[in-house]
């Protein structure tokens, strides 16, 4: 796909930095990279989890964030999501030629979960997900949504996630997120087919 891209000229890559009185974010995501990243943020799960999904999406994904964590996660995980959807909105542009839609399951061991995307330019998640743990080491599981939520916020795009079953936590929330990376990796991939935007309305 990388190819393709390059063929035609695209550079699907957008940078944002973000700093408020609580956190501090430079991040940069290309859309058709080969799926390095390099994380460093104060919330190790969340680092483990956004390196899944940069392999899985086969994304380049920059993140250095600071905050504060001495309150709680909530802040920083919260922000990377917005800097991440806000780097995905940008660096799709018009959208032209894309497929825009995917539906992926990813098992884990025992778990399953499924995304179903839709980057209509129409902001709405959904979600399904009830875990045994209220926690994974020192990190909290509705941290997940948090992140999950505004990431579809800022890239305006319609997320459902559904954990259909599972029994270890860890295992639950990483489906997730390998899920979450293939889905985005077939939505954003370009069609040949495709003329324009793919929409009746003739924009996205």
């Amino acid at each position: 796909m990388a190819d393709v891209v390059k063929e035609q000229g695209l550079v699907r890559e957008a940078s944002v930095a973000r700093k408020t009185n609580e956190t501090d974010i430079q991040l940069t995501y290309n859309v058709d990279g080969t799926g390095i990243s390099e994380i460093e943020t104060d919330v190790p799960f969340l680092n483990h989890m956004l390196d899944l999904f940069t392999k899985h999406g086969q994304f380049d994904l920059n993140v250095v964030a600071r905050g504060d964590v001495d309150i709680d996660d909530h802040h920083t995980v919260e922000d990377i999501g917005i800097c991440l959807g806000q780097t995905l909105q940008q660096a799709l542009g018009d959208k032209k030629g894309i497929k825009r839609y995917a539906s992926v399951f990813v098992p884990m061991d025992e778990a399953l979960a499924q995304v179903v995307i839709d980057l209509s330019n129409r902001p709405h998640f959904e979600y399904r997900a009830q875990y045994p743990s209220q926690q994974v080491g020192s990190f909290s599981t509705e941290l997940v949504h948090e992140f999950l939520w505004k990431f579809a916020l800022e890239a305006r795009m319609t997320l459902h996630v559904i954990m259909h079953y599972g029994q270890n936590t860890h295992h639950m929330i990483e489906a997730i997120f390998k899920a979450l990376g293939r889905a985005l990796d077939e939505a954003t991939s370009i069609d040949p087919r495709v003329q324009g935007v793919p929409s009746t309305k003739g924009v996205l």
